[in-house]
């Protein structure tokens, strides 16, 4: 479930969002599950006003059936492929990014997951944390259902660069509720994806499996199941190979056989004339 901002639900403004903060109550789940007497004690909010704010609320966000059969006919007829400037890449990605999906390219720090041609044309949003930017991600979904877009056209494409940046500080120690935003962040990237038909690209970090040294990504297993498609690029540990030139390797995907591998030399893309396909918003 989504965090608590004004305009979500009839009754929640923002003096209302600001009061609930203050005393712990961030996201929907935390409202739900709280203790409506005491929360209204504490904000002197009205009980019944809480009390109507969580019964909306339930409604918006509890879950509907959907016919498999539909929702796979849905699905063919709104994807569109994005390509990336890359035709290395593009090939390792089965003709470009998939809207409707969310893609993620791992690396460790310096390993070009942010340098791409395409990277000219996006819109720089900077967030510090997830709440920042999960109201980020809303007002962003909330601008899109209304068509409204940006000065350079329609959005295609949203990047979060990079994820772990904002989900790593939550996870372990004393952040007990780390797993649970993690995966509110996971359901909004994937509901902006798949309701507005716009691809999402996410750049992670990696670590190293202490039993054998290999990466794997960074954030665990949870994180594993969100994206679609996941890239692992690497050093090209190549006598005499361009310090530009890196390893793609397609470790998760629903169209590709996973394991195969394409170099890419960083840096080197169409021109932005060349490459129209991608516009979007950078975060």
């Amino acid at each position: 479930m989504g965090v608590l901002r004004a305009g979500l639900c009839p009754g929640l403004t923002q003096d209302v969002v600001q009061l609930l903060r203050g005393v712990g109550v961030r996201t929907v789940v935390d409202l739900v599950s709280a203790d409506l007497e005491e929360v209204s004690r504490k904000c002197s909010l009205s009980y019944k006003a809480l009390v109507a704010v969580r019964r909306v609320l339930l409604a918006q966000f509890s879950s509907f059936p959907f016919n498999g059969a539909d929702l796979y006919e849905e699905f063919k007829s709104s994807t569109a492929i994005l390509a990336t400037g890359i035709a290395s890449l593009d090939k390792l990605l089965d003709s470009g990014l998939y809207t409707g999906e969310v893609t993620e390219i791992t690396g460790a720090p310096a390993s070009g997951k942010t340098q791409a041609g395409a990277l000219q044309r996006i819109h720089v949003v900077r967030v510090f944390d997830i709440f920042q930017l999960m109201d980020t991600l809303q007002d962003l979904r909330g601008s899109i259902s209304k068509q409204v877009t940006n000065a350079s056209g329609p959005v295609k494409i949203v990047v979060v660069d990079s994820v772990s940046a904002v989900v790593s500080p939550l996870l372990g120690g004393q952040h007990s509720e780390g797993l649970a935003l993690m995966m509110q962040l996971a359901r909004e990237l994937k509901t902006l994806a798949r309701e507005l038909g716009i691809a999402v690209l996410v750049t992670n970090h990696v670590t190293r499996e202490w039993e054998n040294g290999k990466l794997r990504p960074a954030l665990g297993r949870s994180w594993s199941f969100v994206p679609s498609t996941r890239v692992l690029l690497q050093a090209w540990e190549r006598s005499g190979a361009p310090g530009s030139c890196r390893i793609a390797s397609l470790t998760k995907s629903p169209r590709q056989p996973t394991g195969i591998q394409e170099v890419i030399e960083i840096g080197v893309c169409e021109t932005p004339e060349q490459n129209s396909s991608l516009e979007g918003n950078k975060l």
